[in-house]
């Protein structure tokens, strides 16, 4: 999708279409979630810092995030793509791979298929999305960049809607980019490919397997070096499951006492938990992570002697290292995730004695849960929530994109 989050608050802000909008945190501690196309033209994008948003466009609006709506339009938008191929992977709330090949009898070429899904996506949810096409995830995922609108300061380029990287000429395609453009090319493997010379793809898959591992690793090595040769084998899987499921926010003030860091954990764990108990699976392993006031971050994990599903397990799981925490400097962005995610136990038991283990407080929560899950299915988070959050403006997780300057 274009522009996801903002374009679906256009919709309801049509007033602000042909202005820069950006969608996140709009205190200076607040993160850009997503930026309209007009504001990327002042070199605001995702990921950063709303203050420096600002500094680069003092006339953006700022508009604070609202998932459930994107959600609600997601599951809209996934309704549209399995009326084409019941092979179907969603990889965030507004990306997914298609695979068409068993659809291009019946409904026409794949670049046909590409445009009748832009048409659909257009009509009937009045937003606009871009289509790669390629005989890999891999390529598919890169053609979709070069189809998406292009802003710069000299303006707006529609882009190519829909982009095909024709069945070999992909190397012709792929070798000219820069290396970045690589899935696994983070700034750290970037600045050691280029201490070696290296810029383009092209420069990368001109090296041997074994010079490549020796500057970056081993697995990454040989992952870099398929990506070079446009190699990806990885087929579409409609029913994946989510490798970790977390949420992080940035707080407006420094979080200096250990009660206060308890009292957001608890808040993250429940809404973690619930978002793990709706995917149907468990937590293998919890970690917290923490970033200070003087941005350094540290994570802590832990992994229970059974899989865990609910928020108080969760806590408890996290108090211990909660206890090793040094809270005094400031912390400014604390987050709760669950890793390793499987099949969940089925509960044992109610209740239980004070000081059980995380795995008896997970089976003492196991039953309470399911009406807790049933209350915010009918009245939405705001109905029931940890005591320790009823003080607050906003329902566990609601702002993973820092906080808002009318909060």
């Amino acid at each position: 999708m274009d522009a996801f989050f903002v374009s679906v608050e256009l919709l309801r802000r049509p007033d602000l279409l042909g202005q820069p909008v950006v969608v996140g945190g709009t205190a200076g501690r607040g993160v850009v979630a997503a930026a309209s196309y007009e504001a990327r033209r002042f070199g605001v994008y995702s990921a950063m810092s709303s203050s420096h948003a600002r500094r680069l466009c003092p006339q953006a609006i700022f508009l604070p995030a609202n998932h459930s709506l994107y959600q609600e339009i997601s599951h809209q938008l996934h309704d549209i793509l399995i009326s084409f191929t019941p092979l179907v992977e969603p990889i965030s709330v507004d990306e997914a791979f298609l695979d068409v090949t068993g659809s291009e009898k019946l409904l026409g070429s794949a670049e046909d298929l590409a445009w009748m899904i832009r048409g659909r996506v257009k009509d009937e949810l009045q937003l606009s999305c871009s289509v790669g096409l390629a005989r890999n995830k891999f390529l598919a995922k890169l053609a979709s960049d070069f189809a998406k609108p292009q802003a710069s300061a000299r303006g707006i380029e529609p882009g190519h809607q829909v982009y095909r990287v024709v069945p070999g000429a992909e190397l012709e395609f792929l070798h000219p980019l820069p290396v970045k453009a690589l899935w696994g090319v983070g700034p750290v493997t970037l600045k050691k490919l280029e201490s070696i010379g290296i810029r383009t793809v092209g420069d990368l898959a001109a090296l041997q397997e074994s010079d490549l591992q020796a500057a970056v690793g081993m697995s990454h090595g040989s992952h870099l070096f398929a990506l070079g040769r446009a190699d990806d084998d990885r087929a579409v899987e409609p029913d994946r499951v989510a490798k970790s499921i977390g949420h992080e926010e940035t707080f407006s003030v420094d979080l200096i006492t250990t009660q206060e860091l308890r009292d957001e954990i608890v808040r993250l764990s429940e809404a973690v938990a619930r978002r793990v108990r709706r995917a149907g699976v468990a937590a293998g392993t919890v970690l917290l992570k923490i970033k200070f006031s003087d941005f350094q971050t540290i994570t802590r994990s832990v992994t229970p002697r059974s899989p865990i599903t609910t928020g108080p397990a969760f806590v408890a799981a996290l108090l211990p290292v909660l206890a090793t925490i040094d809270a005094a400097q400031g912390v400014r962005l604390l987050g709760v995730h669950a890793q390793k995610l499987g099949e969940p136990n089925s509960p044992m038991r109610l209740f239980g004695d004070d000081g059980d283990s995380v795995e008896e407080i997970e089976q003492q929560w196991s039953a309470t849960n399911e009406a807790v899950d049933e209350i915010v299915s009918r009245y939405g988070r705001q109905a029931i929530r940890p005591a320790s959050a009823l003080s607050d403006h906003t329902a566990p997780g609601d702002s993973p994109y820092g906080p808002d300057e009318f909060d």
